[in-house]
């Protein structure tokens, strides 16, 4: 093992403490009475509460000043000055514990407890000052330590995307703002499972590993079960199990899920995601829309404070109603043509008149209007808007409209040019979701590689009668991103995936 000059000095110093008598990773625990954030906010209008005081955290910084020094520390939430005194944390005529402990052998990552009394410095400044100090942890390596000059110029930031993602540990010390992304994160879904659950809807959970994915139009990820000498898949959506929950008699089931795809990934896609899905009982798509609009309203005002999000130069407004165009119509808006009654063939002219990548040998008719909307609308839908009455080869697994032949109620809504959720009126006619897994089988042998599969229990579940039902998919992660005006999926995940390290 390749140890810098700092890793040896580190470990030089932990074996040190160790001779002293200090054990540099105690197994005691550390009892802390206050945060940062409480005592900077409140010492001020309540001096006296601050006599007792216990706080720990990393040393962030030391600033040695012979007898005494100042240091700063950062907890979970914050950074505060303490003083410290020789005399103070030191025995009698013992001054180790000041000399070698803390001026030679504790360094800046470490993490310490100490306690004491809060008072103001000369300058203003509420610092804690130290009456005890127990090291808790030796770090052996260097944080990447971020400078501020005078003039507020920021060297050596720690902004490589890269060591960020993969080291999310270290991001999160040297940039504390980006926990508040993550906070956020956890703020969103509980303001979500709050609105839910007011509802009167059951949270549940249903498998990861099935013998046979199915929800969704994509690419699975496949293992292999030992013990029942059978191969499973990572789900990639958990769809067709909460609508066997429907079958056996719940009115409302949502779940938060984690859900795998082996398909490329961009700044938008991530291998492994969450997404939230729910469905209702007795209820259609058009009463979802409403939903959708009442909760994502309530979501952005208890994140962000309000019904308007800033996401890059956009200010985007989730205040009801939202916008609404069908998907036909929404082409013919930005596109001018009229697609509506076009078989495949005039499709694919269709496409490659408008410089639509086509590949006809593998796409059928709903896989090319997908692509002339994805290219050619999608992009420029900012403000929430739903997408309704999808082409019917489009969406498998929703029920055909009741009015317009050809279509199915389903919709999507589009935020910031990209797709945030999806929703049918949910398709319980058995044999009528045989023949669209049927059709999905035919365009697997096309070589669609992410056309569903035949899944024969979902469909005995179906035979055995599902009530009408609202379906509702909501990619978490997207919406986090537009939530924290996030550039990138890999912001808002604490650890996304990544390429293998190099040695």
């Amino acid at each position: 093992m390749s140890l810098s000059e700092q890793e040896i000095i580190r470990r030089d110093s932990m074996h040190a403490l160790r001779l002293m008598g200090i054990d540099p990773y105690p197994a005691e625990g550390f009892e802390v009475t206050h945060t940062s954030t409480a005592i900077l906010e409140q010492f001020p209008d309540n001096p006296e509460g601050f006599s007792a005081v216990r706080i720990a955290g990393r040393l962030m910084s030391k600033r040695i000043m012979g007898k005494a020094s100042f240091a700063v520390i950062q907890d979970s939430v914050g950074t505060l000055q303490v003083y410290i005194s020789r005399d103070d944390i030191c025995d009698g005529e013992d001054k180790s514990m000041y000399n070698d402990v803390f001026k030679k052998h504790l360094d800046i990552g470490d993490f310490i407890g100490v306690s004491g009394f809060v008072f103001t410095t000369q300058t203003g400044t509420t610092t804690l000052h130290v009456k005890e100090l127990t090291l808790l942890s030796k770090a052996l390596r260097p944080l990447p330590i971020v400078k501020t000059d005078a003039e507020g110029n920021v060297h050596d930031a720690f902004t490589d995307p890269e060591q960020r993602y993969r080291m999310r540990y270290v991001d999160m010390v040297v940039n504390p703002q980006v926990k508040s992304v993550f906070i956020k994160r956890t703020q969103l879904m509980n303001s979500m499972r709050e609105y839910l659950n007011a509802k009167g809807y059951l949270e549940v959970e249903t498998p990861i590993l099935q013998p046979i994915y199915g929800g969704a139009a994509a690419r699975p990820f496949k293992t292999h079960h030992n013990a029942l000498d059978t191969t499973l898949y990572l789900r990639i959506a958990n769809e067709l199990y909460l609508k066997r929950l429907i079958v056996g008699g719940f009115d409302g089931v949502y779940e938060f899920s984690k859900d795998f795809r082996n398909e490329g990934m961009s700044r938008f896609h991530n291998p492994e995601f969450t997404q939230i899905e729910l469905y209702v009982a007795y209820k259609d798509y058009e009463w979802m829309m409403n939903l959708v609009e009442e909760m994502l309203e309530k979501v952005a005002i208890d994140v962000t404070g309000g019904t308007k999000v800033q996401v890059g130069e956009h200010l985007i407004d989730f205040k009801r109603p939202w916008k609404r165009f069908t998907m036909f119509e929404a082409i013919e808006h930005f596109t001018g043509v009229d697609i509506s009654e076009m078989d495949e063939h005039a499709l694919y002219k269709a496409a490659k008149e408008m410089k639509v990548h086509i590949d006809a040998s593998t796409m059928g008719k709903g896989k090319i209007i997908d692509e002339i909307f994805g290219e050619k609308c999608e992009p420029y839908l900012i403000q929430p808007t739903f997408i309704t009455d999808y082409p019917v080869e489009m969406s498998p697994l929703a029920k055909k409209h009741r009015h317009k032949e050809g279509l199915v109620e389903r919709f999507e809504a589009i935020v910031n040019g990209k797709e945030l959720l999806n929703s049918f009126s949910e398709l319980n006619d058995p044999i009528d979701q045989r023949h669209r897994f049927e059709a999905q089988l035919e365009l697997g042998k096309r070589g669609d590689e992410e056309a569903m599969v035949l899944d024969e229990d979902f469909l005995r579940a179906l035979e055995f009668g599902m009530p009408p039902t609202a379906g509702l998919g909501i990619g978490i992660d997207r919406l986090t991103m537009i939530m924290t005006n996030s550039n990138s999926i890999q912001d808002v995940l604490f650890f996304p995936q990544m390429r293998p390290e190099r040695s």
